[in-house]
């Protein structure tokens, strides 16, 4: 029998039955949707994070003061200092900048509004080595920091929680601890980083920070840029022999900080992520097998009320391989027709959660290929027990059969 044949008898057979073939292809239809979606979120989450790391910045690691430990909690200690930022700008042979941030958690005020934000005090050089563009306005310079000027760059929510834009906030001024600052700046959307928010926060010159607000010179962490001919290994050697040298730390004496890469972090949190979308995109996976078990069932009850068309078609000289072609066709047919509807219900269900969810979902080539080929193989396996109970019938007792 062609194959073309064979497959207008496989659909003759799914019209003829069209409710009890959707029934059938349902667990199909559930599972394929059900793996597409989890594989969506898993690499939309993969996304996320590489976008991420491109925004944090590959060759950027972060020094943080050292913990310690006090009944049993931990606490930070001060222990980086403007000066170290400047030890290692002068000494560190792996490292092209030096960004040092005096973190601190302050009232903005502007008119009648009155915000809580991170104020970080650092150099001009942050928004080159944390990847920040500008939306509005400059980001103050050298001779700003040099001179303490009270300027100051917002992050880019800022001004729409006082109530106004990027533009127009340019040259009004805003107070901290009753300081006043003028606007020169308004950084373009960054986006959580995982850590925080840096479109909520704001930044003004290291020396303004020191002299005019803080009146000391410890800070919170140092970002520091790899150069691009070393590798981060390198480079932590590198800060580590300079900070232990100027910190004094004597030799099998742990350090007083701690260095952070944060590519490390965001590569771990990939893995578990990965691990995370196949685990669920298995547990989906379980849907297509009960699927296909269903549809084994059914196509059993189908070859039984078809006994007396394949005693008769064996009697006209169709072969066991014939028949046992054109049931396991029409097993394969029922499982791709419910892999197709349920790629396009997965993708569906994908986009839904993005539009109104606001999760980070991506259907991907490969997992849609993965599912409507593994459709077709449970279609291919669950359909073979049916085709050959077909193919083995005895056509005398099968005309015989009522």
């Amino acid at each position: 029998m062609p194959w073309f044949e064979i497959l207008v008898v496989a659909a003759q057979s799914i019209r003829a039955n069209a409710f009890r073939a959707a029934l059938t292809m349902l667990g199909v239809i559930i599972g394929v949707a059900a793996v597409i979606t989890m594989v969506a979120l898993g690499s939309g989450a993969q996304r996320a994070i590489d976008r991420e790391l491109e925004a944090l910045g590959a060759n950027v690691l972060t020094i943080n003061s050292g913990m310690w430990f006090q009944r049993g909690v931990s606490r930070q200690r001060d222990t980086l200092t403007i000066e170290d930022a400047e030890q290692l700008a002068r000494d560190a042979r792996h490292l092209v900048e030096v960004v040092p941030e005096m973190s601190l958690q302050e009232q903005l005020k502007a008119g009648n509004r009155n915000l809580s934000v991170s104020v970080t005090g650092t150099t001009p050089n942050y928004a080159d080595v944390q990847a920040f563009g500008i939306a509005a306005g400059r980001m103050f310079s050298a001779a700003d920091d040099a001179a303490r000027r009270r300027v100051i760059v917002l992050g880019s929510d800022v001004p729409g929680m006082l109530d106004s834009t990027a533009e127009t906030m340019i040259g009004r001024t805003v107070s901290i601890r009753s300081v006043p600052f003028e606007v020169v700046g308004v950084f373009a959307p960054k986006g959580s980083s995982g850590f925080r928010n840096p479109d909520d926060d704001a930044w003004i010159p290291l020396q303004t920070a020191r002299f005019r607000v803080t009146g000391t010179d410890v800070v919170q962490a140092i970002s520091v840029q790899v150069a691009p001919d070393s590798t981060l290994e390198q480079a932590m050697v590198d800060i580590e022999r300079v900070l232990r040298r100027a910190h004094g730390i004597l030799p099998g004496r742990d350090n007083d900080f701690a260095i952070f890469d944060r590519k490390t972090f965001l590569n771990t949190r990939a893995q578990a992520t990965e691990i995370f979308t196949f685990l669920l995109a298995g547990i989906a996976g379980v849907s297509l097998i009960v699927g296909g078990i269903g549809i084994m069932n059914i196509m059993l009850v189908t070859v039984t009320e078809r006994t007396r068309e394949i005693g008769i078609r064996k009697a006209l000289g169709a072969t066991r391989g014939a028949v046992l072609l054109q049931f396991l066709v029409e097993s394969v047919v029922l499982c791709t027709l419910g892999g197709l509807l349920g790629v396009l219900l997965g993708a569906l269900v994908s986009a839904l959660l993005a539009r109104f969810a606001g999760w980070q979902t991506y259907v991907t080539a490969g997992s849609v290929l993965l599912s409507f080929g593994f459709a077709a193989a449970v279609g291919l396996v669950f359909g073979l027990m049916p085709a050959r109970r077909a193919a083995r019938m005895d056509p005398i007792e099968a005309l015989r059969h009522e």
